[in-house]
């Protein structure tokens, strides 16, 4: 079981909804530099806001592609990696073509990953991607075949949800992308994840990052 310290920095401090203020990034990055934390996670927005209130600390920026549906063309994602990475996103969560996938275009949804990392691998520094497969929607095969795919295209991490779909992350989600993926990548569970149990149990089945909105409350709950 991680302590306090080193759960803390297995998160990803997040505020994504639609009514997400520049005073509520302010108090996430407030609070994201008390824990030290993993990262902030914020809209394309807020980057340069919420980078101005890391800056001196070592808590990352991700900024959040083609989200939450991810129905938008590759052509845009890469264009909205770009300007994250020029505003100094440190991470990017992209959201795959579901429709895509859900058909079998493999392709349509292998182009659309590389897109991205085709623009974090141009940045001056090291920018990780992490794949949004939304797995409350997919088959176990489809599953699979996402992560297969993330993989195959340069992606740093797998993650489970948006958390504005039909369901957030599972220990049997999170323990299927870790046996498809292996050691080679990140796994990122998120959506639904409310208390430090839930958070520790998805990293004893297999996560290295969770995404929590309640990272205070999941915090200072552990001794």
């Amino acid at each position: 079981m991680l302590t306090k310290k080193e759960l803390a920095k297995t998160i990803d401090h997040t505020i994504l909804g639609p009514t997400a203020s520049k005073q509520g990034v302010k108090k996430l990055c407030e609070e994201a530099i008390r824990y030290d934390v993993a990262s902030v996670c914020v809209n394309p927005c807020h980057a340069t806001l919420a980078k101005s209130y890391l800056a001196d600390s070592d808590v990352l920026l991700c900024i959040v592609v083609g989200f939450p549906h991810g129905m938008s063309t590759k052509e845009t994602k890469a264009y909205e990696a770009q300007k994250a990475i020029a505003a100094g996103a440190d991470e990017l969560d992209m959201v795959i073509n579901v429709a895509a996938l859900k058909e079998g275009d493999f392709e349509r949804v292998s182009e659309d990953i590389r897109a991205v990392c085709a623009e974090a691998e141009k940045a001056p520094t090291d920018v990780h991607v992490k794949v949004i497969l939304e797995m409350a929607l997919l088959t176990e095969d489809e599953k699979v075949a996402g992560a297969t795919l993330a993989k195959a295209a340069g992606a740093h991490f797998v993650k489970t949800s948006t958390g504005f779909a039909s369901g957030g992350a599972t220990l049997e989600d999170v323990a299927l992308l870790r046996k498809t993926v292996g050691d080679e990548m990140g796994v990122k569970a998120a959506g639904g994840i409310r208390d430090a149990a839930t958070a520790q149990a998805m990293i004893e089945a297999g996560a290295s990052r969770i995404g929590a909105s309640r990272t205070v409350e999941i915090l200072e709950s552990i001794e």
